[in-house]
């Protein structure tokens, strides 16, 4: 009798979930580029500044609103794979309060990624973006 009752259940809770409302997350106006090499950014310099928001399209010709779309481009396509995982053992270190989210395509693969400046391994990750991320990171309070 309990087993039957949790079955009736499952598809009561997965119309709930389904039915939940969907949350706006595309704030940009443009409309987003599409193909293989196409990006969308929202960077937040964490100072208390509303968050900004990039497109960025490396396929064919250049576009989008990043405020330095061709060296974007050209740093990223001088990377092996630009959005791998970072590996290894992260230092304990906090290297400021900017946050960046990545979406989008990158030579046929979806990205999804979250960055930020909380540790070693993030730290090296949000550098080696250069110009994908053109916030200047400065000095922070000494504690």
């Amino acid at each position: 009798m309990r087993r039957s009752f949790l079955f009736a259940l499952a598809p009561l809770a997965l119309l709930t979930a389904c039915a939940a409302p969907l949350e706006e997350t595309d704030p940009v106006d443009e409309p987003a580029p599409s193909g293989d090499y196409a990006l969308r950014l929202t960077v937040d310099r964490g100072d208390g500044s509303a968050a900004e928001e990039w497109t960025l399209s490396c396929l064919g010709e250049v576009a989008g609103s990043h405020p330095d779309a061709g060296a974007a481009c050209t740093h990223l396509s001088g990377i092996e794979d630009p959005f791998a995982p970072v590996e290894g053992v992260c230092t304990e270190q906090y290297g400021g309060p900017q946050t960046a989210h990545v979406t989008g395509r990158w030579a046929g693969q979806p990205v999804d990624l979250q960055l930020s400046r909380t540790d070693g391994c993030q730290i090296a990750r949000w550098d080696a973006m250069g110009p994908l991320l053109p916030i200047p990171v400065g000095d922070q309070p000494e504690d």
